[in-house]
């Protein structure tokens, strides 16, 4: 799977998928090379929902991203969850899928929330073996995000990077790194976010997520709703000096009154990568800082 990771496909700059901007996302295609959409709004669907998936594949490539598999839970893995994905990816002939390194369930009953796992050996094989079992009923390279947190565990023995870096390899699969949640843990847990990307298995980063945070109180929050800060721009620069993803990805969920704003968060992105030899440059691309 190491070797099928580095042949993907590479996809450039991409914008989260979200229904109060659909109009906006197909008026300005030539600006969007890719999007994402959240697995489980498009799985097992009819009507005009399937319709707008249609619309969307017809246009651009489209990557699913799950927010519910709780692969580092207790509970079994739900086979019908599966099943149903599995159908979503043949359907829209994805090259890839994600999720989160984290859990969302427990006896069943869902959290609405990605909650963090103690970040030892053991839990490392845990997840590992619910991995390869997503992996080998999905038949796609499959991929884990790291997440915001606001609590840590005493029990844990390896920094995040470390965790996630174990995971990955003993799973043989990819990483979804994203870059806005780095900032925000460092930020609230008084971090270095540069020792992340130090740390990371740099051959198994497949795709990036860019996103809004802002500060509340004496917490700063992950909120996708607000513009991307300098502070991610320059840590984007730098984690693209050393890492070579396949797809960027500006996440936006709240927000959307005026769109001219995401798309110049798009072409300043695109400006990056650009200048990391990511991708190739657009005309009218904007300067990083």
């Amino acid at each position: 799977m190491h070797h099928q990771l580095q042949q993907l496909p590479e996809l450039g700059i991409g914008i989260g998928f979200r229904r109060q901007i659909s109009e906006a996302i197909f008026s300005n295609s030539g600006e969007i090379d890719w999007l994402e959409i959240i697995s489980e709004n498009f799985m097992n669907i009819g009507g005009s929902a399937r319709q707008l998936l249609e619309q969307t594949m017809a246009r651009f490539p489209v990557i699913p991203h799950g927010v519910n598999l709780s692969v580092g839970g207790t509970d079994p893995i739900n086979r019908k969850y599966l099943q149903q994905l599995h159908r979503l990816l043949e359907d829209i002939d994805s090259p890839w899928v994600s999720d989160h390194l984290c859990y969302t369930s427990n006896k069943g009953r869902y959290a609405q929330q990605l909650l963090p796992l103690p970040r030892t050996k053991e839990v490392v094989k845990h997840v590992v073996a619910r991995v390869r079992e997503v992996q080998e009923t999905l038949e796609r390279p499959f991929l884990l995000e790291n997440i915001t947190y606001y609590m840590t565990f005493s029990e844990s023995t390896m920094s995040e990077a470390e965790f996630l870096s174990e995971v990955c390899e003993k799973a043989d699969c990819g990483i979804l790194l994203d870059l806005n949640n780095i900032v925000v843990n460092a930020k609230n847990f008084a971090l270095d976010e540069r020792e992340f990307i130090d740390g990371i298995d740099k051959e198994r980063v497949v795709q990036m997520h860019i996103a809004g945070h802002k500060t509340c109180h004496d917490w700063v929050l992950d909120t996708h709703a607000e513009p991307v800060t300098s502070e991610v721009y320059d840590f984007l620069d730098y984690s693209l000096r050393r890492l070579k993803p396949k797809a960027i990805l500006l996440e936006r969920d709240d927000n959307f009154a005026d769109f001219a704003e995401i798309l110049s968060e798009l072409r300043t992105i695109r400006e990056c990568a650009s200048r990391a030899d990511i991708i190739a440059n657009t005309e009218g691309a904007l300067q990083c800082h």
